[in-house]
């Protein structure tokens, strides 16, 4: 369960907007749509290979 503490006389948008990010943190929407599919796990691993391979090239390229 998400807690987050108010301080005195502090606005609600504000809590709000802590909430939502610390929601997003745990990542359960993420996993929600994850698993409303199911992904081989050759694709899966072949889509983290193009991913890797993907932010390597763009770490070179800012050398």
């Amino acid at each position: 369960m998400i807690i987050v503490p108010l301080k005195e006389g502090e606005n609600i948008e504000r809590a709000l907007k802590k909430f939502k990010r610390k929601f997003e943190k745990t990542g359960v929407i993420r996993e929600l749509r994850s698993r409303q599919a199911f992904v081989k796990p050759s694709v899966r691993r072949r889509e983290e290979i193009k991913k890797a391979v993907y932010v390597q090239k763009m770490q070179e390229s800012e050398e």
